[in-house]
């Protein structure tokens, strides 16, 4: 109950701060999604979140870092038990260990997620170059939707290196894209252009 109360809360805190308006370029999904965004601010996880449905928002788990997101305190509740967030450590400890092993065991389980496939911020308005995960998991999971979402103004409210987060005078639109197809075949460096293009195509 604390954590649904938090939730929504945090829904209302958000949306007041920085806007996080869907803006929907076709029908929302129905089934299990992939959401693949551009990454310029701490803020972007919560406005993704923020933006779904409550329909949408029960079933979808950010995945984020667990060097930022599992500091003790608020941070770390807010991840553990409103977000639900999946935290993945960037720097592996033992050369053979999978990154990607909690995010397979979600999406094993049906859990829609919210992913950056750039694997840190950027201070630029457009996504830099895709890491591979994305290209794996769109290859083990063929049924789940992938969905391109940019955020369009959020670099200026929280960017990197900032604390504070500074509300903004023009707030900012999620916009969500047509689901990505799959191509048989399609090299890694292929999908990952073709994907980074399909957020990139709604800036």
């Amino acid at each position: 109950m604390i954590a649904r109360l938090a939730g929504a809360g945090l829904v209302g805190f958000t949306r007041t701060l920085v806007g996080a308006r869907a803006q929907w370029r076709v029908a929302p999904p129905t089934g299990q999604c992939l959401y693949f965004a551009n990454h310029t601010s701490h803020l972007d996880t919560v406005a993704i979140w923020s933006a779904l449905a409550p329909s949408q928002r029960a079933q979808v788990r950010p995945v984020a870092a667990r060097d930022y997101w599992d500091k003790p305190g608020l941070r770390q509740w807010l991840s553990g038990e409103v977000l639900r967030a999946i935290l993945i450590d960037r720097k592996r400890e033992q050369a053979d260990a999978d990154p990607l092993a909690p995010v397979r065991a979600a999406l094993d389980q049906g859990d829609s997620l919210i992913l950056f496939p750039e694997g840190t911020r950027s201070a630029e308005r457009l996504p830099q170059a895709f890491k591979g995960g994305l290209f794996t998991l769109a290859n083990a999971y063929p049924h789940v939707e992938l969905v391109p979402v940019y955020l369009d103004t959020l670099h200026r409210s929280l960017p990197k290196g900032a604390l504070v987060p500074l509300p903004l005078p023009l707030y900012c639109n999620v916009n969500f894209g047509a689901s990505l197809s799959r191509v048989a075949g399609e090299a890694r460096d292929v999908f990952l252009a073709r994907a980074r293009a399909a957020v990139e195509a709604m800036a």
